[in-house]
């Protein structure tokens, strides 16, 4: 998906209309954002009655999920806290948790989030990578990471995941959720 994009991220149009690029010092560059790319998932949420009726078993329960807002200038510190605060409605603690993703918008806010919850093991957060190696599909990215988490619990026969990410204007979301 991005063979196109050159040693600093950016394709050869993206060049063209930011030529400042090499001269600026930046923080965020396209070489540590993710890419906005297409795609597509879905989350279908309901009662195991009806899941049942319709020939669908549960993949999984939510235990908790929070929304917060942060400082809206900054706009990318709302997992941490979202996370701390569904953890406390979940009654639980990051030893709870098996997997985490963190949307990885740019790679300052997973680092951000690993700093906040004092994390320094890598093992659990974004197994297959985050969105700089996965994507951002803007639509659908709640849903690819609830998706993504579940997997992999499948695959690894883990229980609980975390999942959270940014949005604009200094909000923050968390999900919990637990195999059934």
């Amino acid at each position: 998906a991005f063979a196109g994009l050159g040693q600093t991220g950016f394709d050869a149009i993206a060049l063209r209309k930011y030529p400042q690029i090499s001269q600026i010092n930046h923080v965020h560059t396209a070489g540590n954002s993710s890419g906005i790319v297409d795609g597509a998932a879905l989350v279908l949420v309901g009662n195991r009655h009806k899941g049942e009726q319709l020939g669908l078993p549960p993949r999984a329960v939510i235990r908790a999920a929070a929304l917060v807002g942060t400082e809206p200038t900054i706009m990318l510190t709302g997992p941490a806290p979202a996370a701390q605060k569904a953890l406390r409605m979940a009654g639980m603690t990051l030893a709870d948790i098996d997997l985490i993703e963190v949307n990885e918008a740019f790679a300052a806010v997973v680092l951000k989030f690993m700093r906040d919850m004092a994390i320094a093991d890598l093992d659990k957060i974004n197994v297959n990578g985050g969105a700089i190696a996965l994507g951002h599909p803007l639509g659908a990215t709640g849903a690819m990471l609830l998706s993504t988490a579940l997997d992999e619990l499948e695959r690894r026969g883990l229980s609980t995941a975390l999942i959270t990410l940014c949005a604009g204007g200094g909000m923050g979301i968390a999900t919990i959720i637990e195999r059934v």
